[in-house]
């Protein structure tokens, strides 16, 4: 036979079984405790051992007791015989051999694990004691009863060393004070057996291997949510003598790796009994560690907090993303670099809460954190939600690029401020309007299109979680921001980039289908938010243009609505109506200021809503209704829009007023609109078409 390693609780048998197998082998036979022998023990042993081998033609069993405590020496002076066969190791421990045994040694044997014995083993061996006239009390007539047997297999709990040293104890006890000869008449009671043997002997080492399946029994237990497994775990281990400070400590850990956000309580709850604990102290404190277990155990359980981690990984797998400028600290470089221009103060905003860019360009749109669906947290999930899509509608126009010289008014800001300002209200606003125009259900089939920010096809997977939603966006950087935001959901939209054509074409219509069991693909309601804005005449011939309405209104419901939304740019904000409600000279300007705003508003094609009503019905839809809703909000105008409104070449103002009045005059009226308006508050007025149609 091979080296074998016997791992397992105390009077389990291992040495036994060494001896057993040494006699069955008929092989020499030599016990090493690896803590009082050294490498001149080893040395002897190999010594013996080869004599046995050259002079009996014999094996030997080299049995080495806590071969875990065997240091690279003792190891070294062994194997060399071991290899070529002059002696076989047994070794025995209590611990974990792939965790503490030398790997030498461990890649030499084989492990065997020795379980705890069972009641009837242990009973049987008591019985053989009992019986046996060599080795036991057969001489003598020792009678036992039943129930002070049974405390004794009880208490020694699988470990046979401890039940043979009790039944010794109570039958000399038993005896007279010559001591127990042959013939002598013995008889153990219940009460002489627990003198004998008082206290369980737990098997407990807060280093080992008992200890660590302990707290891994424990923890698991509070993840679990049984209270009846944790109370027993808890009181197994303090009884055992751990540190009750030490399940505490876990259990802070547990509060918020496990609990979490589910129910943000728990981590005060631990803490409080934490330190009730320490000012009580042992017995009375362990009624606040109970409190503490079952606090844990019974509370919601969400382990959202390690999105930490994922956050960790993205830092150690991405290159180093610089601190956005509007983020950077602006008491410092504000002047020569820009630093803090552009940030948005959430408590100026309706609340507390403005859309702006908080991680680096290189990282928009990452998501770590994910609420968990229990306790206290599915409540944050609406919210944020809606915010993450506000910050998608204003991703990309943050930051464009560190720069080595700033001048106020650089277009990215302009462009960022104007997009963080705009989609907060405005898409709550086209969000509520949209879903008061249709009555979706919770079973409704769903079809969005969407220029851009999935404003819309969000609010439609929160409205239909037994229904269906298909959704085609224009722009292919906004739809990988949407499917990375939906990664973690178990439902998820079927999405396409593009126009409707994609998924309902040629190319894209085998998968539609299987949405709908490979039945032609039928929607209860189809959204499209310019979609007559992005098929620009200039790009599209009005063939393309019919045939996307086609493709849509064959995919429509006979009862269903369809809901068409497109901005209203002559319904826009002119500043020159500003600049009369807060200054009243400079006539001449604002007379400029018009002139410029007539051709802008100008090139707008007129009745453009009535336009749009006669495309739908040349392609088959009936209008029910067609409007123009004006909207208006609140909106702080800064410096730096203001600024890339009047550039040439940025802005439509700086464009025709360059023509109308030259450069110079342009610089005046620029001078003029930021003095009177950078900062102030003002009411901003928009417009949107809502077109109603149906099949």
């Amino acid at each position: 036979m091979g080296s074998v390693i016997f791992s397992g609780p105390p009077g389990t048998g291992k040495t036994t079984l060494a001896q057993v197998i040494a006699g069955t082998t008929k092989s020499a036979f030599i016990p090493l405790n690896a803590v009082l022998g050294g490498v001149k023990d080893v040395r002897d042993a190999v010594a013996r051992a080869r004599d046995f081998r050259s002079l009996h033609g014999r094996k030997t069993i080299l049995f080495v007791d806590e071969v875990h405590r065997w240091n690279k020496a003792q190891q070294d002076a062994l194997l060399p015989w071991v290899e070529n066969g002059t002696i076989v190791l047994i070794g025995a421990t209590t611990e974990n051999p792939f965790f503490e045994v030398n790997a030498a040694l461990v890649s030499r044997s084989r492990i065997f694990r020795m379980t705890p014995l069972q009641p009837e083993h242990l009973r049987r061996i008591a019985q053989m004691a009992i019986q046996d006239e060599e080795r036991g009390y057969g001489a003598c007539e020792v009678r036992i009863d039943d129930d002070a047997l049974e405390h004794l297999i009880r208490i020694a709990d699988g470990d046979a060393r401890t039940m043979l040293n009790a039944l010794q104890l109570a039958v000399e006890t038993g005896a007279d004070q010559n001591g127990l000869t042959p013939r002598d008449k013995v008889h153990v009671t219940l009460a002489v057996a627990e003198d004998s043997i008082q206290a369980k002997a737990l098997l407990y080492d807060k280093e080992g291997d008992y200890h660590y399946d302990s707290i891994s029994a424990f923890i698991k237990s509070l993840r679990g949510s049984d209270p009846d497994a944790a109370l027993y775990w808890t009181a197994r281990m303090i009884v055992s003598g751990e540190d009750p400070k030490y399940l505490f400590r876990r259990m802070l850990v547990f509060a918020s790796e496990d609990v979490g956000l589910a129910d943000a309580h728990a981590l005060g709850v631990v803490e409080a009994a934490a330190s009730a604990f320490d000012r009580v102290g042992m017995p009375e404190g362990q009624f606040h560690l109970a409190h503490a277990v079952l606090y844990l155990t019974t509370a919601a359980k969400s382990n959202s907090t390690l999105g930490y981690f994922d956050a960790v990984k993205a830092i150690e797998n991405e290159r180093r993303a610089d601190v956005p400028k509007h983020l950077r600290d602006g008491s410092r470089d504000a002047e020569g670099f820009g630093h803090g221009e552009g940030y948005l103060y959430p408590h100026a905003y309706r609340d507390h809460w403005v859309a702006q860019t908080y991680l680096p360009q290189e990282l928009s749109g990452k998501v770590f954190y994910t609420p968990g669906t229990e306790g206290d947290e599915p409540a944050r999930t609406g919210s944020l939600d809606q915010r993450r899509m506000l910050q998608m509608a204003s991703a990309g126009a943050d930051d464009d690029g560190e720069v080595l010289s700033y001048t106020p008014g650089a277009s990215g800001l302009a462009r960022w401020d104007y997009r963080s300002r705009e989609s907060t209200d405005f898409f709550t606003s086209l969000v509520e309007i949209c879903f008061s125009r249709i009555p979706v259900q919770r079973h409704s089939r769903i079809c969005t299109f969407e220029a851009a920010t999935p404003a819309i096809a969000w609010e439609a997977l929160k409205r239909v979680p037994e229904g269906l939603l298909a959704s085609c966006i224009a722009k292919k950087e906004q739809l990988a921001l949407f499917e990375h935001h939906l990664s973690s959901r178990e439902w998820k939209p079927h999405l396409v980039s593009g126009f409707p054509s994609a998924m309902l074409g040629e190319q894209g219509i085998a998968e539609t289908r299987k949405l709908f069991d490979g039945a032609t693909p039928v929607f209860d309601h189809i959204i499209l938010y310019k979609l007559f804005a992005v098929l620009d005449p200039k790009l599209h011939s009005q063939t393309d243009a019919q045939r996307e309405l086609t493709l849509l209104r064959e995919a429509l419901s006979p009862e269903g609505t369809c809901l068409c939304l497109e901005s209203a740019p002559e319904s826009g904000q002119r500043l020159s109506q500003l600049l009369t409600q807060v200054v009243s000279e400079d006539t001449e300007h604002r007379e400029a200021l018009i002139r410029a705003e007539d051709q802008i508003f100008g090139a707008i094609p007129e009745k453009r809503v009535e336009h749009i009503s006669t495309q739908l019905e040349d392609s088959g839809f009936t209008v029910q209704r067609a409007e123009t809703i004006h909207l208006s909000r609140e909106r702080t105008l800064s410096s730096g829009m203001l600024e890339s409104w009047f550039t040439p070449g940025k802005g439509g103002y700086g464009n025709y007023l360059d023509n109308e009045i030259g450069r110079l005059e342009l610089s005046a009226v620029r001078a003029w609109a930021i003095r009177a308006l950078a900062g102030k508050t003002v009411k901003w007025n928009s417009g949107l078409h809502v077109i109603e149609c149906r099949k």
